[in-house]
């Protein structure tokens, strides 16, 4: 598919200029009956600056990752995974 193609470059686009190293960015897609999830992880010093102040940035990601509309009924989620 691929739209899962290109969520995951635009995700990758957003989250890379805002981390301090840009090769520990991983982002993973998992595929359920109502959503694809994109579980996305940084390097443990660059958590912060992912999420911001008050989640600003991590919800200004979300709002662009979500208003992308894929084929069928399934939704899209992007998740931050706190590896520490």
């Amino acid at each position: 598919m691929q739209m899962k193609a290109d969520v995951k470059e635009l995700v990758l686009t957003i989250v890379r200029p805002l981390v301090t190293k840009p090769e520990a960015v991983k982002l993973a897609v998992e595929e359920s009956n109502d959503f694809l999830e994109y579980n996305l992880s940084v390097a443990p010093e660059d958590i912060g600056r992912i999420i911001g102040k008050q989640g600003r940035v991590a919800k200004a990601i979300r709002t662009i990752v979500y208003s992308v509309r894929l084929e069928g009924s399934k939704k899209v989620r992007l998740n931050i995974l706190d590896n520490e």
